[in-house]
C-alpha cells in the first residue's frame, strides 16, 4: 500500500525476461515526446530506483546469471500467508557446486522498510565469493514495449554518499513533478569473520558496496541487504534523505523485520482471507487469496492518508501508465465490510478531484461531474493522445478519451 517491488532476480538487470521495478503509491511524473509530427505529454507512475541489485561470482569466475549458468535446481515460491518471496538456486561452475537461498519482503508493518536476505553455501569447494550490492537510480520506465519510443527517463540524480562502513544512500528527483525520492541501503555479512574486504562501488546514479567473503565448504554465509525509502510526499519528515538514513539506523536485520511484517499480515488475513467451504478444491482458494495479496500490496491500511487511487495494474508494473481507471468499483465491495477506512480513503481521492471532474463535465457540455477515463496525480484527463498500433507499427490518434465513465 506504500511501495511494491516486482519479483525479478536481483542479480539481473532489465531485460526481456527480468524487469526489476519498484513503484511508490502516488509518485507520478509528466514527460513530453515529439513523435509522428506531434508533441504529446504523458503522466506515468514512476519506476523508482532499483534497490535489488546483488551480483555475485566465485573468485575468478563469471558474474552469476540464471540465463547463462549451469542450473542444477531452481525454485521460486511466494509465501502468501506471510508475503515473503523465497528462491533457491543450485548451480555448477566448472566443478564447483554452489547453493544460493534468498528471502525478500516489503514490510507491511513498517512500510518504508524492505529487505533481501541471501545465503550462500559452497557445497563441494571453499574459496572467495565476490559480491556487489547497489542502489541504482539510472532506471527508466521501459517495462511496456509499445511505450519505449516515448520519453521514459523520469528521474534525475541529486546526491549520493556513504554513511559509516556499511551504509550508502541515493537521492533522486522526478523531472517535472519534483518529487524527491531517497533510499538508504545497508549490507552486512554473517558470520562477521567471513567478510575479508569491502569497498564503496560508485558511479553517477549508482552506489553500493563491493564485498569479498570467504566461503568454507559446507558452511553457509549470509548477506543481508536492508533498505529504507522515503519521498517528499511523506508526512512528518524533514526531508527524504535524512529520513531514510535515520530510519535505517533504527532498522534491524531480516528476522527482526519478518516478525512484525508476518504479524501484520496475520491480522489482515483474519479479516480478508477467503475461505471457500465445500468446494473440495484448495487451488481455487489459493488463487483467490493470491489475488487478495496482490490487492493488499496495492492498497492497504498504509494507503490511508496518501491521497492515492487504485492503478489498473496495481503497483506491479507500468501497463496503463499506472493510471487510475474505475477499478475501485471492483474492489470496494470487498473492502467495504473489511477495511472501511480504506474505502473512505479511496473515495477521498475522488472527492479531492471533484473540481476537475466538474470542469471536465462542463467542457463536454454537461452539468455535474464527469471523472476522467484515466486519472493520475491531479484529476485531469490523462488518456494519451497517441497510441502505437502494435501490428502496423504506426502511431495513431487515441480516441479512448471519448469514452464516458461518470
Amino acid at each position: 500500500g506504500y511501495v511494491a517491488t516486482r519479483g525479478a532476480a536481483p542479480e539481473c538487470g532489465a531485460g526481456e525476461w527480468h524487469y526489476p521495478g519498484t513503484y511508490g503509491a502516488g509518485v507520478y511524473n509528466r514527460l513530453e515526446t515529439t513523435i509522428a509530427g506531434r508533441t504529446t505529454e504523458n503522466e506515468d507512475l514512476v519506476n523508482l530506483p532499483n534497490w535489488l541489485p546483488l551480483r555475485f561470482r566465485a573468485d575468478g569466475g563469471q558474474w552469476f546469471s540464471p540465463d547463462t549458468a549451469e542450473i542444477l535446481e531452481y525454485r521460486q515460491a511466494l509465501d502468501i500467508r506471510r508475503a515473503v518471496l523465497q528462491r533457491t538456486v543450485r548451480y555448477r561452475e566448472d566443478d564447483r557446486v554452489t547453493r544460493m537461498e534468498q528471502r525478500r519482503l516489503v514490510s507491511m508493518a513498517e512500510p518504508h522498510r524492505v529487505a533481501l536476505e541471501t545465503t550462500f553455501t559452497a557445497e563441494n569447494w571453499s574459496g572467495r565469493m565476490e559480491i556487489r550490492s547497489e542502489l541504482d537510480g539510472t532506471v527508466e520506465n521501459s517495462g511496456v514495449e509499445r511505450y519505449r519510443a516515448l520519453s521514459n527517463r523520469h528521474l534525475q540524480i541529486l546526491e549520493q554518499d556513504r554513511v559509516g562502513s556499511d551504509t550508502v544512500w541515493l537521492l533522486v528527483e522526478t523531472i517535472h513533478s519534483r518529487i524527491a525520492v531517497a533510499m538508504a541501503a545497508r549490507t552486512r555479512v554473517t558470520p562477521e569473520d567471513a567478510e575479508e574486504d569491502r569497498e564503496v562501488s560508485e558511479e553517477p546514479g549508482r552506489i553500493g558496496h563491493g564485498l569479498v567473503v570467504e566461503l568454507p565448504e559446507g558452511s553457509p554465509v549470509t548477506v543481508e541487504k536492508t533498505v529504507t525509502a522515503f519521498t517528499s510526499r511523506d508526512q512528518a519528515i524533514s526531508e527524504p534523505q535524512r529520513a531514510a538514513v535515520d530510519e535505517l539506523e533504527q532498522t534491524g536485520g531480516f528476522e527482526e523485520l519478518l516478525g512484525p511484517h508476518a504479524a501484520t499480515w496475520e491480522r489482515l488475513w483474519n479479516v480478508c482471507f477467503l475461505d471457500i467451504d465445500g468446494q473440495g478444491d484448495d487451488r481455487i482458494e489459493m488463487i483467490l487469496n493470491l489475488h487478495v495479496l496482490h490487492l493488499l500490496q496495492t492498497v492497504s491500511p498504509n494507503t490511508v492518508g496518501l491521497d492515492v487511487g487504485v492503478p489498473a495494474r496495481g503497483l506491479h508494473g507500468e501497463a496503463y501508465r499506472g493510471h487510475v481507471f474505475w477499478d475501485e468499483l471492483f474492489i470496494l465491495p470487498f473492502l467495504n465490510l473489511r477495511l472501511p477506512a480504506l474505502t473512505r480513503a479511496l473515495l477521498s481521492y475522488r472527492y479531492r478531484r471533484l473540481g476537475a471532474a466538474r470542469r471536465l463535465a462542463q467542457e463536454a457540455g454537461f452539468r455535474g461531474a464527469m471523472f476522467p477515463w484515466q486519472s493520475g496525480s491531479d484529476g485531469r484527463e490523462e488518456t494519451q493522445e497517441l497510441h502505437l498500433n502494435p501490428r502496423s507499427g504506426r502511431w495513431l490518434p487515441d480516441h479512448s478519451r471519448l469514452q464516458r465513465h461518470v
